[in-house]
């Protein structure tokens, strides 16, 4: 079994079987706001450590 194996999309959509299935996109409030505290505490991350490296 190689690590890096790939498998065609077709191959795939085949063995799931499933026609027209597929995942439901929702993100709820909770979801939006854990987002947007990540973004902020990334940002001040690269701000800071640029900050010091200056």
């Amino acid at each position: 079994m190689s690590l890096f194996r790939k498998k065609s999309i077709d191959v795939l959509l085949k063995e799931t079987g499933a026609k027209g299935v597929s995942l439901k996109k929702e993100l709820g409030a909770f979801d939006l706001t854990m987002l947007g505290i990540g973004a902020i505490i990334g940002t001040g991350i690269f701000v800071l450590t640029g900050v010091a490296a200056s």
